[in-house]
């Protein structure tokens, strides 16, 4: 566990509106000066859907129509190679390329920047070995062979990721992008409480830096509290009950060092424009109410805390509204700061 108090410092999920990557790197970097994140830009091109953007380099891949597939007649050729790559460690072979994300090749040529620290993330295995399928619409996650690819795949790509923004902070927090999470228990996702740990911790291991998990719907908090994460990012704007309903899980976790990152900005742009630092302040109180009910410390939470958006902020469709939802955030920051650090 990284035991590092952020004391509500703010930072954000990835997913910005613009198409200009310099245009979301400046707002970034206005408003997230101490933990800035490498913006992602799904309204760019289909490279950047988050399923596509890190999936270059897996077996057998093929992304045409704007659709997103493994072939398993090519993945069985390229299978050897794969291997070969992942055991040697040769994570330099597997980048997040600009054509897939001309935000973070932005940001990491930015000058001058020295934040305290530096987020990157990229999609977990359960979210992605779900959306990636094989030919006849089938998830690969369920196939031993293919879906054994996709965690190996992360690995490489959290690696690279982690070197190359280890260059800009020796603080470095990688999120795990987890939605499809949301559906764990239902018909349409098939996987035990004990795969999904393991999926994810396997991907952890790659990880020297801070981990965390964001989540942005209604999950069972308990499976991911369960891995070895150090940031568990929930929509507590929409969803504030979801965590509250696992006491005694969030105060173990806490216990031993963990965050809560309080997704408590909203991404949809009519609430958006009713809230205030003051609305967003009694909101977020509220959100911690149930956790100080049972005996956790409001200045506990404060001081392992981060707050983000309630999820990535590409929904806001303006880079207006997307300025909006980060002055917000971060002056709602500065007010908690002040009021209890």
């Amino acid at each position: 566990m990284a035991n590092i108090e952020f004391g509500c410092l703010p930072t954000a999920i990835g997913g910005m509106p613009q198409t200009d990557p310099q245009a979301a790197c400046t707002q970034v970097i206005r408003y997230l000066r101490d933990i800035p994140v490498w913006p992602q830009l799904p309204n760019r091109s289909y490279n950047e859907n988050m399923y596509v953007q890190y999936s270059w380099g897996l077996p057998g891949l093929v992304v045409e129509n704007e659709r997103i597939y493994v072939d398993r007649t090519q993945a069985h050729k390229e299978l050897e190679q794969f291997y070969t790559d992942f055991l040697s460690d040769d994570y330099n072979k597997y980048p997040i390329g600009a054509e897939y994300a001309a935000g973070l090749h932005t940001f990491l040529g930015w000058e001058h920047l020295s934040p305290w620290a530096v987020k990157g993330q990229i999609t977990g295995p359960v979210t992605l070995g779900m959306m990636v399928t094989d030919e006849n619409r089938k998830s690969i996650i369920y196939d031993d062979v293919l879906g054994d690819t996709i965690p190996k795949l992360l690995k490489l790509k959290a690696k690279w990721q982690e070197k190359v923004l280890g260059q800009l902070s020796k603080r470095t927090i990688i999120f795990v992008d987890e939605p499809y999470m949301s559906a764990f228990g239902s018909v349409g996702m098939m996987l035990s409480e004990e795969t999904v740990v393991g999926l994810i911790n396997d991907v952890f291991s790659s990880i020297n830096g801070v981990k965390g998990i964001h989540c942005c719907g209604n999950t069972d908090w308990s499976i991911l509290l369960k891995t070895n994460t150090d940031i568990i990012n929930f929509d507590a704007y929409n969803y504030a009950q979801s965590l509250a309903l696992y006491p005694a899980e969030v105060k173990k976790f806490l216990e031993k060092g963990g965050t809560i990152a309080w997704g408590i900005v909203p991404n949809n742009p009519e609430t958006l424009a009713k809230e205030t630092v003051a609305s967003l302040k009694n909101r977020l109180e509220e959100a911690m109410a149930p956790f100080t009910r049972e005996g956790i410390p409001f200045k506990q939470l404060v001081r392992q805390g981060l707050l983000t958006p309630s999820c990535q902020i590409a929904s806001l469709e303006t880079e207006e509204a997307a300025g909006q939802a980060l002055e917000l955030l971060a002056e709602l920051s500065t007010d908690i700061r002040k009021r209890h650090l």
